[in-house]
């Protein structure tokens, strides 16, 4: 499986499911971007027929101009394959060159290529590298992004010796721009069972954020949640981490809500958002709007909405 995914801030959508990944710029066209989301989960020896059945489709699905590039990896037992379609301005590469395709209504498919170090979806040619700025870890879900590099995980080596349980992880977060920490990350899930979409080292009693995309977001520092919250002076000041909220439906401020935290506990604080930060309890019917600048004290289960983004606040028992 890809060790590591890298996406570049931007206002399209990048997606990443088992071994999909996607990047998709289509405003309103938004039965497009479900089709092609709904691709990432396909895998096996028909997964090049499906691709080629949605090309044929785009032209129905789509209202204006889009672009996308949609790449499903195989990389069990080995093999290091993929088969892509894209389409308008995506483009997906292999240690940046540009996977060659044939054309089909729709876009260009190409099946059975091989995989390299790292693989790239998003317009034109891949990045020689990540540029300097907010670059985040995307191990599953849905963000906004200008485009996606997948860092491959190495082979490893057959052994018959077991491996340690303390045994480092094949790659660090040090060098993730907005991330201070350079702790391994253990291949395995953590013990607290969460796999955090903006991963971060786990801590023993850390909250965490569970969107009703499955997406997961550990609160171990402060962070601002929005549509681009990159630029709010809390990010840029260093005192919080950016955690951008795909926005399709444009209802969220660039920079909607914080949480911040003081010891185990955690506040939420609206940051006069357009639309609005409201709250509601684990049994309560009504949502409660909070009064922008004023923070929250957040419990065990509360919800949180943001525009039409609902999350679930968890914290762990000691």
């Amino acid at each position: 499986m890809p060790d590591r995914c890298e996406v570049l801030p931007g206002d399209s959508v990048v997606a990443r499911r088992g071994g999909g990944l996607l990047w998709v710029d289509a405003p309103g066209s938004p039965a497009l971007v479900a089709a092609l989301h709904a691709c990432l989960g396909v895998s096996g020896p028909g997964a090049d027929r499906v691709l080629a059945a949605v090309a044929g489709q785009v032209g129905s699905l789509a209202h204006g101009a889009a672009s996308f590039a949609l790449v499903i990896a195989d990389t069990t037992g080995g093999t290091g394959t993929g088969v892509a379609l894209w389409s308008g301005k995506g483009q997906p590469a292999v240690d940046g060159v540009p996977v060659s395709g044939s054309a089909v209504e729709g876009g260009t498919l190409a099946s059975g290529f091989q995989l390299g170090q790292t693989l790239y979806v998003g317009p034109g040619q891949a990045a020689p590298q990540m540029p300097p700025g907010v670059a985040f870890d995307l191990v599953e879900g849905t963000v906004p992004g200008s485009g996606a590099m997948l860092q491959l995980a190495a082979a490893a080596p057959s052994s018959s010796s077991a491996v340690p349980a303390s045994a480092p992880s094949s790659f660090t977060a040090g060098s993730d721009a907005g991330f201070s920490s350079g702790a391994s990350r253990a291949s395995a899930a953590p013990d607290s069972g969460e796999q955090t979409a903006f991963w971060r080292p786990d801590k023993a009693a850390a909250p965490v954020l569970r969107f009703d995309d499955g997406m997961v977001v550990t609160v171990d520092e402060d962070i601002v949640l929005g549509r681009r919250p990159d630029n709010h002076e809390m990010v840029t000041s260093g005192g919080a981490r950016p955690v951008p909220i795909a926005d399709t439906q444009n209802v969220l401020s660039s920079a909607h809500a914080a949480l911040q935290r003081s010891g185990s506990e955690v506040a939420l604080v609206d940051l006069g958002s357009l639309n609005g930060t409201h709250v509601a309890g684990p049994e309560a019917t009504e949502w409660t709007q909070l009064e922008p600048g004023v923070a929250h004290p957040l419990s065990d289960g509360d919800r949180l909405l943001l525009g039409w983004t609902v999350i679930t606040f968890e914290q762990p028992q000691d």
